[in-house]
């Protein structure tokens, strides 16, 4: 059974949404604002967040950033007409959708279905496919972790073992931002000191070597101050 955390301020929102997702056999935690959330998402396995945008303490943005430096669930947010450039700037730094207030149950429950087959195709829960768990695929990568090799639209590109380990973080947490300090302590293995510059270098050469157009790149993606992100194709 999946499980949904709900997060709104408004409390009649959360207990309608509640009802529409227990109908469909989903289980369900709910929060009231954003620090709530964090702290649901910390303590419980949770398969998709549902979060209002305009919360109080902590605002769903901001709790987007925040869940993107742990987590890498679907996040579908919740807004109203007039927060458009919320829409953008959530979607930009990791929310996976949207949903515009007043939403339809139908709508939700749609939503939500395709957002957890998603997660599931691309390696949410189990980093590969069911066949072969160290395979992993986002539109033409195809990176095979048992012969560490890595072909893009099937062709055999050559990494270094530092590109290739980059790369193999990225694809193992699609749609989820790490900082450069976070990519040199999990790839190096050392303190991230003066890594801003160290990372950025070895991003470009791997953005050549995967990329169509590195300048206008379609798959590692920058959030702009926070960090990388290997986009869901």
């Amino acid at each position: 059974m999946n499980t949904i955390l709900i997060c709104d301020d408004d409390r009649d929102i959360v207990s309608a949404l509640d009802i529409y997702l227990s109908s469909e056999g989903y289980a369900t935690l709910k929060a009231y604002d954003g620090l709530e959330c964090l702290r649901l998402a910390e303590d419980n396995p949770v398969d998709l967040i549902l979060l209002d945008v305009m919360m109080p303490n902590l605002d769903g943005i901001r709790a987007t950033a925040k869940l993107r430096e742990r987590c890498n669930v679907p996040i579908i947010l919740l807004t109203a007409k007039s927060e458009d450039a919320d829409k953008v700037l959530g979607l930009n730094i990791g929310a996976d959708d949207y949903i515009t207030k007043p939403f339809n149950p139908i709508e939700v429950i749609a939503r939500v279905k395709s957002q957890l087959r998603r997660y599931t195709s691309l390696g949410g829960k189990s980093s590969g496919s069911a066949g072969d768990p160290a395979l992993l695929t986002n539109g033409g990568i195809v990176l095979d972790d048992g012969a560490k090799s890595v072909t893009v639209d099937g062709e055999t590109v050559s990494l270094t073992p530092l590109e290739y380990n980059i790369l193999l973080l990225l694809m193992k947490n699609p749609g989820r931002v790490f900082s450069t300090s976070q990519i040199y302590e999990l790839v190096w293995n050392d303190p991230s000191l003066g890594s801003e510059n160290t990372v950025a270098v070895h991003i470009r050469h791997l953005r050549e070597k995967i990329e169509i157009d590195p300048a206008n790149p379609r798959y590692i993606k920058v959030v702009w101050g926070l960090g990388y992100k290997m986009e869901k194709v």
